[in-house]
């Protein structure tokens, strides 16, 4: 049973990518999930995905790089300043300048490093190392 789309869908990803499999299948789908993908491809850790629709919430298939070691959502979802993006860092980051946050601000999905440079804040959604 399903309660967290986003929860399952990384962690489908990442137990895909631990059995060494070049395709991961993702159902069903949202706008927010395929804009942490899009952050997640933009950043090297995955290739490219396409979306199907199905008439039942849709499937993403992903192309697997087998450059992740680490990933998962940030649960709850805490309210970040763009000036504390350190303290989370290295909460859920291994090393410095290692492994992206993944941001929903009011300016859409984007990585901690874009906030920063922005200087805006928003919520932390996920984790890639």
């Amino acid at each position: 049973m399903m309660h967290d789309l986003i929860n399952d869908a990384i962690s489908n990803i990442k137990n895909h990518e631990r059995e060494g499999k070049a395709v991961c299948t993702v159902k069903p789908t949202s706008k927010l999930l395929i804009n942490i993908l899009r952050v997640f491809q933009k950043e090297g850790y995955i290739g490219e995905f396409e979306l199907e629709e199905d008439k039942k919430g849709g499937i993403i298939k992903i192309k697997l790089l087998k450059r992740i070691n680490e990933c998962g959502t940030i649960k709850p979802r805490f309210s970040v300043k763009h000036t504390d993006f350190v303290k989370w860092e290295k909460q859920f980051l291994p090393a410095r300048d290692f492994g992206t946050l993944v941001v929903s601000t009011p300016g859409g999905v984007m990585t901690h490093r874009e906030a920063k440079e922005k200087g805006i804040g928003g919520r932390l959604l996920a984790y890639v190392y």
